[in-house]
């Protein structure tokens, strides 16, 4: 403060200005409680001395005060105030003592300002007095003020939103000792206040590229709400500055460096940005001194991005007179004396001096400099950007340095984290995804499969993955309507808790169809686009060879499909592709083994097996885990004897004991028994084999039971491919493909993402067999799917063939191995197929379908529903309720679906719904969607079948008596050996697959209905060690489909001008 002579005069304020609070919310901060200031004794002791002297010149007028104080609503004073007489001196002074929290300042140096209880205004004339420097604003006082508001406001989110955290990334590029002292204090106020801070340290190596992607990746994570680059980048490599900053999202730049918020800021959308924390620590500080903004002289000395030019739009913008300075401004301490708010942030030692500033002044001083100081152990002490020493003495209200501005930066970096945290709130619940659905247009009669397909425009796959919650590294995009999933998220998503789990399965087929793709495809549309729940199908990836054969695509049909269908049934990411090549590489190891082994000696085979590389012979990785199995402990090849060697290198594969075949992905009966071998080069060593479908692979089984890619290759090891002449499994391990077979591998078990046509998420994974395999997509697939649909979401999975087949695996085999537990069991029905049950007329492709089945017929309807009883029967011997969808076809009439209705409740079902999905897409299957929901409530009493340790016997025993229905098991010799074998191999407690007809209950497919009764032969027993099942064979099974005299591939054909697919269904 200044020392005044006697025709100065001082203002004296009592409380905050009402306009002040409305600057504040101009600038979109929170309104503060005004702030109290302890007057000191010398103030008081000034003030009381002015009020107690006459007032010598009260009959001469003063000019009224002008500007700014009139526009902060100071009223016209009559005659009577102005003068002010002894008694009302005295009252002014009890008010002054009164008003705690009160402040001494100069307006003009004119007048005492003072307020009467009915908030008029008087002015007083001053004598000359001694004024006191000026107020210091603290900047540790205010931001520790703000960071216990903000820790309490994040304790309300937390309470309100269980789970959630504000998320802050500081992103850092080197190892600056500064940096790391600037990162660590704002990591220490992220933890006091509650924000869950995550510093990301690249190393100064780090190129512009590896930062751009690092940037990308925090952009796109749900868990951070701000993120700031800590500058400067200290690396090696040339990195543009701007470029970074530019790539943060603009909703979590809480440092506000982008040009977006930047160009935001100087439009004045105050309410919809992010301001440089710095700026808006020193707008902060100046609201805490009372002063109202609005119609100030400012005076900006400064023009960095960082400070100065925001600086100026804040002040511009909360309705300052702005004039920014700099270094080079010729007038600058003319200016600077015009001010009163001066910021100044040039980054110059005591560049302001103390009497270039105007009395009353509010100073802001965010400059950081090093002068020598010889009194300092350092040799050097820290000073601002204002002579501080001088410049108190005129100033009202001043920043020190340190502990001015600096703790508001950080304050200021804290709430804006939180305020983007709460935006975050507002725009996302969460848990919920904000997913845009695609509306039909639905057409009558429904068009083809494919023309549906092409009428709807997919969500780019990258959008689809940003609304359900995945990041962008967690992606990885093939075109733009796939992506594979990246196991990561399951890591990352590990504490999430699962949603509700839904298995669609179906009565036991018929050449009519049941509609389970399409039913899966359909529910989730309907929970998803019309009851607007978090949800996710996931099913099997489609062979080619029905897709060429005679079944066609398996992408549902009519208006619930996933799309577009064309990629959907042909190559998708090549998974199948992978597994055909990993499956024959293990064939041509086996083969290549025999023949070797036979023409060469032991030394022979293990000079070549261990060769010597630059005078040094060591084991590989498998080969050590091979003399472990033998019990060898040696790891020098030069210390085994000539025993151990011949334990090494013969495997001794017993030809008549090879189960393993190579796999096409075709149908081709042709190769359903083949001879290898005839080449002269193969030194007549030759047999026959046989080439199955590629989805009968074990490894398409091994895929799609593994819960990880460590899981994945472990299994892969341990598949057994033959046995020895002495009757021990031989496994893919000893021959020394396992690392080989998971390299193959390493991207099929990535899960892939598609969209069904009214914009719901898909994953497509796996097609294993469900006959001689489980029949279900991947556990890592639903695994994935359950943690991003969050505790109230569904996943719904899709179980292959009927429900005696598919669903019992997927219980007794998949949820055992995943140890995931079903809510609810969706079995779906047709009035047709069911009538087939009920002893309807064989059908023909190609001919029109019989009366029976396109006209009304309740007495073979309701003798056919004795399948659909058994099946829903079959499901509540697991514990969980069923919900029958009945697939309602244009032939059906109210009668027939009623009784099935009926029938299905009577049999024990939670609901039975009539469905219209395949016609009205998921409007069609609002109803069976709110019949899940309900059901998914129920408990759900889950158990396996059966236990594991019984033997082998018992189990296929239990699962023919209470599933299919027969009144024992019939074992032919080859499969009671193979039960000994097995079992003395240590495979007795693996799981049962049973290989069976998928079109009866029982092993004759002529049976329809419900059989009962029936001697269930076994011809046969094989081991997917791997996978982790053995599969009785019941009957005569053929892995290898045949072509039918008119493959679908007649219709199927490329528009070489469009480049689409045409004929696909």
């Amino acid at each position: 403060m200044l020392t005044c002579n006697s025709t100065k005069y001082v203002t004296r304020n009592l409380c905050t200005p009402p306009a002040a609070h409305k600057a504040h919310h101009n600038a979109g901060f929170p309104v503060p409680t005004p702030r109290p200031l302890a007057c000191r004794a010398r103030e008081r002791a000034a003030v009381k001395a002015a009020l107690e002297r006459p007032s010598h010149n009260a009959s001469t007028r003063s000019p009224q005060p002008q500007g700014a104080e009139k526009r902060r609503g100071g009223n016209t004073h009559s005659a009577a105030a102005r003068r002010g007489g002894a008694a009302l001196a005295r009252w002014l002074l009890l008010k002054v003592w009164a008003h705690v929290g009160c402040r001494i300042g100069l307006w003009r140096g004119r007048r005492v300002l003072q307020s009467t209880p009915e908030n008029r205004r008087v002015w007083l004339p001053a004598p000359a007095l001694a004024m006191a420097p000026a107020e210091i604003l603290s900047g540790k006082v205010v931001s520790a003020q703000v960071r216990e508001r903000l820790k309490k406001q994040v304790a309300e989110m937390k309470e309100k939103f269980p789970g959630f955290t504000p998320g802050l990334a500081i992103l850092q590029v080197g190892n600056r000792d500064d940096s790391n002292l600037y990162i660590n204090m704002k990591l220490k106020a992220a933890a006091e206040i509650g924000i869950s801070a995550n510093h990301i340290k690249l190393p100064n190596t780090a190129t512009e590229a590896e930062v751009l992607k690092c940037i990308a990746s925090l952009n796109g994570d749900p868990t951070v709400h701000g993120f700031i680059v800590q500058l400067p980048l200290d690396s090696d490599k040339p990195i543009n500055t701007e470029k970074i900053t530019n790539a943060v999202a603009p909703e979590k730049d809480v440092d506000g460096l982008s040009s977006i918020n930047a160009g935001k800021l100087s439009r004045g959308d105050l309410g919809d940005c992010f301001i440089p924390c710095t700026p808006k620590g020193c707008m902060e500080l100046i609201r805490q001194t009372g002063v109202q903004v609005t119609g100030k002289r400012a005076v900006v000395v400064g023009r960095s991005k960082i400070v100065g030019a925001p600086m100026h739009d804040l002040l511009l913008w909360n309705h300052a007179t702005v004039t920014t300075c700099h270094s080079k401004t010729s007038t600058l301490a003319e200016e600077v004396s015009k001010a009163d708010i001066l910021v100044v942030a040039a980054g110059k030692a005591e560049m302001v001096k103390g009497e270039w500033i105007k009395p009353g002044a509010i100073v802001i001083d965010c400059g950081i400099n090093h002068v020598p100081d010889s009194t300092k152990a350092s040799g050097k002490r820290v000073v601002g950007d204002v002579a501080y020493a001088t410049a108190k003495e005129k100033a009202s209200y001043i920043t020190p340095v340190p502990g001015g501005v600096g703790p508001m930066t950080v304050a200021m970096l804290m709430q804006s984290t939180v305020e983007s945290a709460q935006r975050f709130l507002e725009k996302f619940q969460p848990g919920k995804w904000n997913v845009q659905y695609n509306q039909l247009t639905l057409k009558m009669p429904v068009p083809s499969d494919i023309e549906i397909s092409r009428s709807c425009i997919p969500k780019p796959i990258d959008q689809v993955a940003k609304e359900i919650g995945l990041l962008p590294d967690e992606i990885e995009l093939y075109g733009q309507t796939k992506a594979k999933v990246h196991l990561s998220a399951l890591k990352r998503l590990k504490n999430q808790s699962d949603g509700k789990y839904v298995v669609v399965t179906g009565i036991t087929p018929t050449p009519l169809g049941e509609g389970k793709s399409t039913t899966t495809i359909g529910l989730v549309q309907a929970l998803g686009a019309h009851l607007h729940q978090n949800v996710f199908a996931c099913v099997r990836q489609p062979s080619q060879g029905p897709t060429f054969g005679i079944k066609g695509g398996a992408a549902g049909g009519g208006y619930s499909q996933v799309v577009p269908m064309e990629e959907f049934n042909l190559h998708l990411t090549g998974d199948i592709h992978a597994i055909t090549a990993a499956n024959n590489l293990v064939a041509a190891a086996v083969d290549t083994r025999i023949f070797h082994e036979l023409t060469q000696s032991d030394q022979a085979l293990y000079n070549r097996l261990v060769p010597s590389v630059n005078g040094v012979r060591k084991f590989s990785e498998i080969q050590i885990r091979r003399l472990q199995k033998l019990g060898i402990s040696k790891t020098d090849p030069a210390a085994l004897t000539k025993e151990e060697v011949n334990l090494f290198v013969r495997l001794d594969i017993d030809p008549a004991t090879i189960t393993w075949q190579r796999v096409l992905d075709t149908n081709d009966r042709f190769l359903r028994r083949i001879t290898i071998g005839q080449s002269p080069t193969e030194k007549g060593f030759s047999r026959t084999a046989q080439f199955d479908i590629t989805v009968s692979s074990e490894i398409m089984a091994v895929l799609a039971l593994s819960d990880g890619l460590d899981d994945m290759k472990k299994r892969l090891g341990k598949m057994v491919v033959a046995s020895s002449k002495r009757g021990e499994p031989v496994t893919t391990d000893d021959l020394g493909v396992t690392g080989a077979l998971a390299v193959l591998m390493k991207d099929a078990v990535k899960p892939n993402l598609m969209q069904t046509l009214e914009g719901t998420p898909v994953f497509v994974h796996a097609g294993p067999f469900a006959n001689i395999a489980h029949g279900n997509s991947s556990v890592l697939a639903d695994k994935i799917a359950l943690k991003l649909v969050g505790k109230e979401g569904f996943v719904v999975t899709e179980a292959g063939f009927g429900a005696d087949i598919g669903m019992e695996k997927f219980f007794n085999i998949k949820c055992r191995y995943s140890d995931l537990r079903p809510n609810v069991v969706v079995l779906v029905a047709t009035v047709r197929a069911l009538k087939m049950h009920g002893g309807g007329p064989a059908v023909t492709a190609g001919i029109p379908l019989p009366k029976e089945y396109t006209e009304e017929n309740l007495e073979l309807l309701a003798k056919g529903c004795s399948n659909l009883s058994k099946q829903i029967q079959n499901a509540r011997l697991f514990g969980v309720p069923v919900v029958v969808a009945v697939n309602a076809f244009k032939t059906d009439t109210k009668a027939e679906l009623a009784l099935v209705v009926q029938l299905a409740k009577e049999a024990g079902a939670f609901d039975a719904v009539e469905c219209t999905h395949w016609a009205e897409g998921g409007k069609g299957a609002v109803a069976l969607a709110q019949a899940v929901q309900r059901a998914s409530q129920t408990p759900s009493n889950f158990r396996f079948l059966y236990n594991v340790e019984l033997p082998v016997i018992d189990k296929i025993r239990i699962i023919a008596q209470q599933i299919y229905g027969a009144s024992d098991i019939e074992l032919l010799p080859e499969a009671q050996e193979k039960v000994a074998v097995y079992t003395k191999q240590g495979f007795g407690n693996l799981p049962i697959c049973m290989a069976k007809t998928h079109l009866s209950l029982s092993h004759d497919p002529e049976q329809k209905g419900a059989p009962t009764g029936f001697i269930l032969p076994i011809r046969d027993i094989r081991a997917s060690v791997g996978a982790g099942f053995l599969y009785p064979l019941v009957g005569t099974m053929s892995t290898m489909p045949g072509l039918p005299t008119r493959p679908s591939f007649y219709d199927i054909d490329l528009d070489t001008v469009s480049g689409e697919v045409n004929g696909l269904f």
